[in-house]
């Protein structure tokens, strides 16, 4: 039997490998690896800038366009669009691939979907990553409802079907959508890039792109009442150091300041920075710097906001032992055990009373519930028994595409 060839169609926003901070990205670096050591031949569609050794790569753009992102949709859109036709045109050019697996919100399912009526074209996996399927809740905070593009886009799904990242994302689906959605594969990590440390430091950390739904206003807020320090790592609006944020912030000018992110940190966070010497910010860390700051802190505040997808930070500060005391929303309760590996809290109180609790926690339990569910070899198997999931299901379809071809000649 040949090998399984699979073209993996990233964002075209960041390099892969990636560098520093990153969601999905940091999720294809660890399936990719994951995919070569089960033998299956992966091929990355992406931006150039720079390149997984010993991996195909095609690029449409020789580099990152995240500096592009946060500008109006209108003028970002043809960036996204160019990509993954670039990335459809290439595959149908080949004509030798057994599955794609794309990772783009909303376009890539929406053109995938319609690419797969194309008998040239292979099934494709959607990940979805985010952002959860509207709710009330939602609809309540003025954000707009997503659900009607999934119910239209289920009416003609063919060939294409979509995989969440947590049971809790894909929870609240349109059940139009059902059939074409495959069980949830959790994001993982390569544990060997973290180590293991049993004694801590006296910190807590956070680490996030600041924002609102990712809660550091809670966590400052508690840090300077029990007088803890509190290091913050992550972005502020794209911005990854301390010293261009500072900069920014004393520009009544800036630019960024029409952007929700940068608001967000000038409103919450910086008066508890200026205020308590304790409560610092880090900037965007890197390599060793960043497993370095995982892996010393006391523990991971992730006071959470809002229905979190999955928390790639949960899982990197779980590997290196570091426990997590998190909100009870979203995916958390499929990585926490509570008492186990971290806290779940169902209010500020009772995140309080957490933050004194965490000599309950085993370091060791931590890192073993991450080598248990979250490891990259355990994602990468997951991800191959979907693609041969969803290479059945298209022949199943493909048979009854036929069939209903061959009455409509007859009549």
């Amino acid at each position: 039997m040949s090998r399984l060839r699979v073209a993996v169609i990233a964002p075209p926003w960041l390099a892969l490998p990636i560098k520093g901070y990153g969601g999905i990205e940091l999720v294809l670096d660890g399936l990719i690896h994951g995919l070569k050591k089960l033998d299956v031949e992966v091929v990355v569609f992406a931006n150039g800038e720079h390149k997984t050794r010993g991996i195909k790569t095609y690029s449409l753009y020789d580099t990152e366009q995240f500096k592009e992102i946060h500008r109006p949709v209108y003028e970002t859109l043809p960036i996204i669009a160019a990509h993954l036709q670039f990335a459809l045109n290439k595959i149908k050019e080949d004509g030798k691939f057994d599955v794609i697996h794309d990772h783009n919100g909303y376009l890539g399912p929406q053109l995938l979907a319609w690419a797969s009526a194309d008998p040239d074209i292979p099934p494709i996996v959607h990940t979805h990553h985010g952002p959860p399927f509207s709710t009330k809740e939602m609809l309540s905070q003025g954000l707009p409802d997503n659900n009607p593009f999934w119910e239209q886009l289920a009416r003609h799904m063919g060939r294409c079907y979509i995989i969440g990242i947590s049971d809790a994302l894909m929870r609240s689906a349109p059940k139009a959508l059902h059939p074409h959605i495959l069980p949830s594969v959790y994001n993982a990590i390569d544990v060997s890039h973290f180590p293991f440390v049993e004694k801590k430091k006296d910190y807590f950390m956070t680490l996030a792109r600041f924002s609102r739904d990712k809660g550091q206003h809670l966590a400052v807020k508690l840090a300077a009442k029990t007088k803890s320090r509190l290091r913050m790592a992550g972005t502020v609006a794209g911005i990854e150091s301390s010293r261009k944020l500072l900069f920014e912030l004393a520009n009544p000018m800036s630019h960024y300041r029409n952007m929700a992110e940068f608001r967000y940190y000038s409103d919450h966070i910086l008066s508890y920075t200026l205020r308590y010497p304790k409560i610092t910010f880090s900037g965007n860390l890197k390599g060793q710097r960043k497993t370095k700051f995982i892996s010393e802190a006391r523990a991971l505040l992730f006071p959470i906001d809002w229905e979190e997808p999955f928390g790639m930070a949960v899982i990197e500060a779980l590997a290196c032992g570091t426990p997590v005391i998190a909100m009870n929303r979203g995916a958390m309760p499929e990585i926490i055990q509570h008492g186990v590996n971290g806290f779940l809290a169902n209010s500020e109180q009772e995140f309080l009373e957490y933050m004194g609790r965490l000599d309950e926690i085993d370091p060791a339990a931590c890192r073993q519930s991450v080598i248990d569910k979250f490891s990259e070899d355990v994602m990468a198997q997951s991800y191959l028994d979907r693609y041969m999931q969803a290479i059945k299901l298209s022949k199943d379809v493909s048979v009854s595409r036929t069939k209903k071809a061959a009455k409509k000649t007859k009549k």
